[in-house]
C-alpha cells in the first residue's frame, strides 16, 4: 500500500506574506456537474497500520432515476502530484448496471495488515489492483468513450473540482457528505471521516427525497466547541470572522476577537492553505471553508487531532490590526499540575463527553488550540533537541517534583509533567536557544498553541531571552583501594562511523566524571560497520575504538568481553546489531574469568555450590532462544574476579517502549504495549537468578543497564523479586526523589537506567571502612543539549573487601 504522509507545520516562513483584499477565489469548476454516477468515497489505507478495512476502495454512487450501464467504463487513478491531463498511473475496468439511488463498490489493493486488525470488504462489484495513497490522490470515473463522468481530488491534488477535498490516514476515507448532491467542488462536497464502503446491495436511497446541504454561518468557537472533536466536521461554513495571528508555509492561525463567555471553547483555529492564499498577520478576515479534523504524522493513528478549517474562500477586511492578548499560562490559566486525564481508567479513545479543562490537562491545552498564547520566564525542564524543541513550564505555580537541577521528575503513572509545553519557533530564520535544564527564557515567550508529534506544542512568534543557569555535568568520587567500581552506561549506537568527537568526548566521561570504573557494562555498542546492514555481526572495531580513546584519554588499558549476536535479530537500528559489552580493568586487579564462552544462541547456565559456584559459559547470554528476547538484546552474564573474591554482572538492555500510547495521546489512559515484554524479560533474568542464588545464596551479584523502565514499573518489581533472602536492592529507589533520574524525556526527567544488588553486597564485610555500597547516578548528558549519549551514566562502589582503603 502506499502510505504518504501528510504532515504540516514542521517548517516555517521567517517572514509574514504579503496580505491580500478581497476574496480569494476559487477556481472554475473541472466540468458539468454529474447527473448521473458521482464518486461518494475513496479509501487508500487498506491493510495499513490501524485500517479498519483490508483493501483500498473507491465507491461509487448512482444520483439519476434511471439505470446506468457501466460497460466499458473505469476507474482512473493518478498520485497526488500529477498535472491535468497526464495519463492515469492505473484503471480498473466495470461492468453491470448500477440502479437508481444505489451504490457500487471498486475493490483495489490490499494492505500487509500487519496488526492483524483489518478485515475483507464487503462484496465488491468491481476489482482491481490499484495501491492508492492513504492521505491524497485523485481518481476518476470515465465512461466508455473516455469521458470523465465525475473526478475526485483530495489531500491536496494537484488537480481536482474547484479544491480538493481535506486529506486522509489509515483510518478516514474521503467521503461525500450528502450523497445526491454534487457541486463539483471536492472541498466542499467531501469530508475526511471513518470509511463505510457499501456495494450495490446496500439500502436504496432516494434522491428526490433529499434536502441539498446548506452553509452554516458559524464563530470560531462554535467550530471548536467544548470537545477535542467538532461537531461541525465535514460541514461547510462561511462568516467566520478573526484576527490571522501567526503564518506558515500551508497555512494560518486565525483568532476571533469577539470571543464567547466560555474559556472552555477555544477562540483560536488554524487555516490550512495548501500555501496558496496570501494573508499576513494582523490581518482581519472572514472566512469560507470546510471544518477538518486533522490527524498529525499521517500513519501514525495515536495522535489526537488538531481541529481546522480546510481550502478556504478569504475576504480580507482590513489590515494592520492589533493583535488579541494572549492567554499567559501559570498565570492568567493554570494547567492542571499533574495529571492529563482525569476520567476514566480504562484505554478508550479520548471521550469528548467528559471535557474538563479545569481536572485534565489535555482538555486544558485543547480549550486554548490555535489561540495565542504566552508563558512568561519559562524554564526549560529538557534540553533543546536537534529538531529545535524546548520542553519548558511556565515559571510561576508549578506544583511538581522538581530535580536537583530544575526539571520534573516523572515519579508515577498518575504523576507525569502535565503542564509542560514544547516550545519551537515559527520563523525558520530564528534558531531556538540552545538550552539545558534549568535554564530560562526570560520575559514573554509568545506564540500559538499546537499539536504536533503527541505534544502541545508553543509555536513561538517571539522568544524570551535565553538566562543559563550554568549547568555543570557532574564528576563522581573515584574508588577507593577496597572497593570495586561498576557501572552502567549507554553509549547510544556507538558504532566506527561515529566522528571521532564521539568516542573522545565519551572517553572523557569515562575516565574524568566516572573515575574510570573498574567493570563497566556499555549498551548500543554497534558491529563493525554501524547501520551497514550487510550480515557483519562482530564488534571488534568498534570497541577498540573507545577503549583506545579511553586510554589516551589518561584512562586504563581496559579489556573487554561480549558475545556477538545474530545477524538482525536484537532490535535496534537495522543492520547495526547493537549488544551490551563488559569493560574491565585487569590494573584493579579485577579479572574475567574465561568459560568455554557461549555464542549467540547458547544460553549460560549455573554448576557448583557456595564459594565454588560458577557459570557455565562466561561471557554468556541468559536463554537467548527464549521468545521473550524476539528482536530485543539477550543479557550479558559475566564471572569476574576482584582481589580474589567472585562477582557475577548481568548486562541488560530490555526492549524499548517504543509503540506505548504516548501520554498526550488519542487513547486514554495511555497503555503500555511494550511492557509485556519486558515483563517477560524480566522474568527470565529473575528466575536465572534464582537459580545462581540457589546455588549460592551469598553470591556476590549486580544487575544492571538500560531496563527501558521505571524504578515504580513491574519490570523492575519482577526482578526485585519477592523472597527477602534474595532480594535485590534497586539502587535508585534509595536516592532522593530529586535525584531519581537517568534519562530526560518530553519534559519528564525519568529512571530508566538501573543497578541492582545481590543482599550480599549490602552487607559491608567485617573491617570495611566504608559503607557496603555508595550508589550515583552521574548527570553527565540527559539534560544537556549538547549530550554524548541520551543516557546516564551511573556507578556503585561497593565494599568488596574490608581493611584499610
Amino acid at each position: 500500500m502506499s502510505t504518504t504522509p501528510l504532515l504540516r507545520r514542521l517548517a516555517f516562513a521567517a517572514t509574514p506574506l504579503l496580505a491580500v483584499t478581497g476574496l480569494a477565489i476559487s477556481a472554475a469548476p473541472a466540468q458539468a456537474a454529474s447527473t448521473s454516477m458521482v464518486i461518494s468515497e475513496a479509501f487508500g489505507g487498506g491493510g495499513n497500520s490501524g485500517a479498519k478495512w483490508l483493501n483500498d476502495y473507491v465507491e461509487l454512487f448512482n444520483t439519476s432515476q434511471q439505470p446506468v450501464d457501466l460497460s466499458g467504463w473505469k476507474v482512473a487513478y493518478w498520485s497526488k502530484g500529477q498535472e491535468k491531463g497526464t495519463a492515469p498511473s492505473s484503471t480498473t475496468a466495470l461492468s453491470g448496471t448500477v440502479q437508481p439511488g444505489t451504490h457500487y463498490l471498486v475493490q483495489e489493493d490490499a494492505g500487509a495488515n500487519n496488526a492483524g486488525t483489518a478485515v475483507t470488504l464487503p462484496t465488491p462489484d468491481a476489482t482491481g489492483t490499484i495501491a492508492m495513497s492513504s492521505s491524497g490522490a485523485r481518481v476518476a470515473v470515465l465512461d466508455d468513450a473516455g469521458n470523465t463522468v465525475d473526478l475526485l481530488g483530495w489531500g491536496g491534488a494537484a488537480y481536482s473540482e474547484s479544491a480538493p477535498a481535506p486529506g486522509t490516514d489509515n483510518t478516514t476515507s474521503s467521503t461525500r457528505t450528502a450523497v445526491c448532491f454534487d457541486s463539483d467542488n471536492n472541498a466542499a462536497d467531501f469530508a475526511s471521516v471513518d470509511p463505510t464502503p457499501r456495494n450495490s446491495s446496500a439500502a436504496a436511497i432516494d434522491c428526490t427525497t433529499q434536502t441539498p446541504p446548506t452553509l452554516t454561518t458559524a464563530t470560531i468557537a462554535e467550530i471548536q466547541g467544548t470537545s477535542h472533536l467538532s461537531t461541525l466536521t465535514g460541514k461547510a461554513v462561511e462568516g467566520v470572522n478573526g484576527v490571522v495571528t501567526a503564518v506558515g508555509p500551508d497555512g494560518f492561525w486565525m483568532q476571533s476577537t469577539t470571543p464567547d463567555d466560555d474559556p472552555a471553547t477555544s477562540e483560536g483555529i488554524y487555516v490550512f492553505t495548501h500555501g496558496d492564499i496570501d494573508v499576513a498577520t494582523g490581518d482581519a478576515l472572514t472566512v469560507k471553508a470546510t471544518v477538518q479534523e486533522y490527524r498529525p504524522g499521517g500513519s501514525r493513528t495515536d495522535n489526537l487531532t488538531t481541529t481546522e478549517l480546510v481550502d478556504p474562500d478569504v475576504t480580507v477586511d482590513s489590515t494592520r490590526n492589533p493583535l488579541p492578548a494572549p492567554v499567559r499560562l501559570g498565570i492568567d490559566r493554570v494547567a492542571p499540575q499533574q495529571t492529563i486525564e482525569q476520567g476514566d481508567p480504562s484505554n478508550v479513545e479520548y471521550d469528548s463527553a467528559t471535557f474538563d479543562p479545569s481536572s485534565s490537562a489535555i482538555d486544558f491545552y485543547e480549550s486554548m488550540e490555535g489561540m495565542r498564547v504566552a508563558v512568561e520566564d519559562a524554564e526549560a525542564v529538557g534540553p533543546t533537541n536537534s529538531y529545535g524543541e524546548l520542553p519548558v513550564v511556565p515559571g510561576q505555580n508549578v506544583d511538581a517534583v522538581r530535580s536537583i537541577h530544575g526539571g520534573v521528575v516523572y515519579s508515577g503513572y498518575d504523576h507525569p509533567n502535565a503542564m509542560r509545553v514544547i516550545v519551537t519557533t515559527l520563523d525558520s530564520d530564528v534558531r531556538m536557544p540552545r538550552a539545558d535544564v534549568g535554564d530560562v527564557l526570560g520575559g514573554s515567550t509568545v506564540g500559538v498553541l499546537d499539536y504536533n508529534f503527541s505534544n502541545f506544542m508553543l509555536e513561538a512568534t517571539s522568544l524570551g531571552t535565553l538566562e543559563p543557569a550554568g549547568l555543570q555535568r557532574e564528576v563522581t568520587t573515584a574508588q577507593t583501594n577496597n572497593q570495586l567500581a561498576v557501572a552502567t552506561f549507554n553509549v547510544e549506537n556507538l558504532a566506527p562511523s561515529n566522528p571521532q568527537s564521539k568516542f573522545v568526548r565519551l572517553a572523557a566521561q569515562v575516565v574524568h566524571n566516572l573515575k574510570s570504573p573498574d567493570i563497566l557494562a556499555l549498551e548500543e555498542i554497534q558491529d563493525n560497520n554501524g547501520a551497514q546492514d550487510d550480515g557483519v555481526v562482530d564488534s571488534t572495531t568498534t570497541v577498540d575504538k573507545l577503549v583506545a580513546a579511553i586510554k589516551a584519554a589518561g584512562g586504563p588499558a581496559y579489556e573487554a568481553r561480549w558475545v556477538n549476536p545474530e545477524n538482525d535479530q536484537d532490535g535496534g537500528q537495522p543492520g547495526g546489531n547493537i549488544r551490551s559489552v563488559f569493560l574491565f580493568n585487569p590494573a584493579r586487579d579485577v579479572a574475567f574469568v574465561d568459560r568455554a564462552p557461549g555464542d549467540a544462541t547458547t544460553s549460560t547456565g549455573v554448576e557448583g555450590s557456595g564459594d565454588e559456584t560458577h557459570l557455565t559459559h562466561s561471557p554468556g547470554r541468559i536463554d537467548p532462544t527464549s521468545s521473550v528476547w524476539e528482536d530485543s538484546r539477550k543479557p550479558l552474564v559475566g564471572e569476574f574476579t576482584f582481589r580474589g573474591r567472585t562477582v557475577f554482572a548481568i548486562a541488560n538492555h530490555f526492549n524499548s517502549k517504543g509503540g506505548d500510547d504516548p501520554l498526550f495521546g488519542r487513547w486514554q489512559q495511555p497503555e503500555r504495549f511494550s511492557e509485556t515484554q519486558r515483563n517477560g524479560q524480566a522474568h527470565e533474568v529473575r528466575a536465572f537468578l534464582d537459580q545462581l542464588m540457589t546455588h549460592d545464596p551469598n553470591a556476590r551479584v549486580v544487575v544492571l543497564g538500560d531496563l527501558n523502565d521505571f524504578e515504580f514499573s513491574d519490570t523492575a518489581d519482577i526482578l526485585v523479586g519477592t523472597d527477602p533472602a534474595t532480594e535485590l536492592l534497586d539502587l535508585p529507589r534509595t536516592l532522593p526523589a530529586a535525584e531519581r533520574y537517568t534519562y530526560v524525556y518530553e519534559g519528564n526527567s525519568q529512571v530508566l537506567d538501573h543497578i541492582m544488588i545481590s543482599p550480599a553486597l549490602t552487607v559491608a564485610p567485617p573491617g570495611a571502612l566504608h559503607p557496603a555500597y555508595d550508589y550515583d547516578v552521574v548527570h553527565t548528558n540527559a539534560e544537556f543539549h549538547d549530550q554524548d549519549s541520551d543516557h546516564d551514566p551511573q556507578i556503585v562502589r561497593l565494599a568488596i573487601r574490608g581493611g584499610l582503603g
